[in-house]
């Protein structure tokens, strides 16, 4: 006989621990599979660790009101919680004067999103604030910051424990059905089981797509397809010259190689973007000259050799090269008519920024049965 469970969710990265942990709050039974043999090995730790503030959305975009109410949740949880994190800032700067006007539209759209301390700078304000920086124009976010993304998954997690949640790793959910009884699970690794849940929360990121269609009932209609697009990071040797994220105006298929100062206060540069075909990290140094040419736009001060190769990270795209810019997508009973199952789907940045309003919006979904 299938063991009993109340709730599963599928993936311990950010996102399905934020869930796991709001649910585990409520209190509801939790079990967390997970199919690596570790927390955050995807997406969770292979980002840029920025709160976001919210300026790049569309507004009434799930993106937009998550990564807002999330800010706002984030700050209030690491201050609570001890979680490393700082309200470093941001510039978002033009380079030419043929940028200027994009600078007005994305203040248009942050406030129209609820962000309303951007502060537009002049030439000299920028040349003082950060001196190495060749801009004509710029805006400061106040809001935007940095987190530790490990400590703040552990935390997450540490709270679900606390309320009798369980983690499972190296658990692979290898097939599933709905049925009258429940949504059951076969989960594999070292100690397959079969479980019968009344609540399952897909949460499998870059897997997310796959997870679905191993588990017989949900409607094929109701899963999109699965696209994926690679970043690459480059590290700069020494010290920064950088206090603070530095953002060029965004090119149309990507935000451009943008500067992220981290909690030590060092420097990368990152994520370019180039659509894949499957999961795969291999770092492709070839994109060194690209990646000179593009910081060079706004900071010409780099020299040769500065750069050293970091890390590449994964984003789930719901849409392909046609369709660059698409929302989250978290489907809930309402929408493909299975009691007890919440699908998140393309959740890509601002996942993390997002991620404990993205717990509490899946809770609320799950209420709304």
């Amino acid at each position: 006989m299938p063991e009993k469970i109340d709730c599963a969710v599928i993936g311990a990265g950010v996102v399905g621990l934020a869930v796991a942990r709001e649910l585990a709050l409520a209190g509801r039974e939790v079990v967390i599979l997970e199919a690596e043999g570790a927390i955050g090995t995807h997406t969770s730790s292979r980002n840029s660790e920025v709160i976001h503030s919210g300026i790049y959305y569309v507004p009434g975009s799930l993106k937009a009101r998550l990564c807002v109410e999330g800010k706002q949740l984030m700050y209030r949880y690491c201050a609570e919680r001890g979680i490393a994190h700082q309200r470093i800032t941001k510039i978002v700067v033009a380079t030419g004067e043929a940028q200027v006007p994009e600078l007005d539209k994305y203040k248009q759209q942050a406030e129209a999103n609820g962000v309303n301390d951007l502060r537009m700078l002049t030439r000299g304000e920028l040349r003082r604030i950060e001196p190495e920086v060749a801009a004509v124009a710029g805006f400061l976010s106040p809001s935007t910051g940095i987190v530790d993304s490990h400590a703040l998954m552990l935390a997450c997690l540490g709270d679900a424990e606390n309320r009798g949640a369980s983690l499972a790793l190296n658990s692979r959910v290898e097939s599933g059905r709905v049925t009258a009884d429940g949504i059951l699970l076969n989960v594999g690794g070292t100690e397959p089981m079969t479980v019968v849940c009344n609540t399952v929360i897909n949460a499998a990121g870059l897997y997310a797509q796959d997870a679905s269609r191993r588990i017989e009932g949900i409607p094929a209609a109701t899963i999109p397809p699965t696209f994926y697009a690679i970043g690459h990071y480059y590290t700069l040797t020494g010290k920064s010259p950088f206090s603070r994220h530095v953002y060029p105006v965004a090119r149309r298929d990507w935000h451009g190689v943008h500067v992220t100062v981290d909690l030590g206060g060092r420097c990368k540069f990152g994520p370019d973007f180039e659509w894949i075909d499957r999961v795969d990290y291999r770092f492709d140094e070839s994109r060194e000259a690209r990646f000179y040419a593009a910081i060079r736009d706004y900071y010409p001060g780099l020299k040769d050799g500065a750069l050293q190769p970091g890390y590449t990270g994964i984003r789930p795209k719901l849409g392909g090269p046609s369709q660059l810019v698409a929302d989250f997508m978290i489907q809930g009973p309402r929408d493909h008519g299975i009691a007890g199952m919440v699908s998140l789907y393309g959740i890509e940045s601002p996942g993390l920024t997002s991620s404990l309003a993205i717990g509490a919006y899946v809770r609320s979904l799950l209420a709304g049965e």
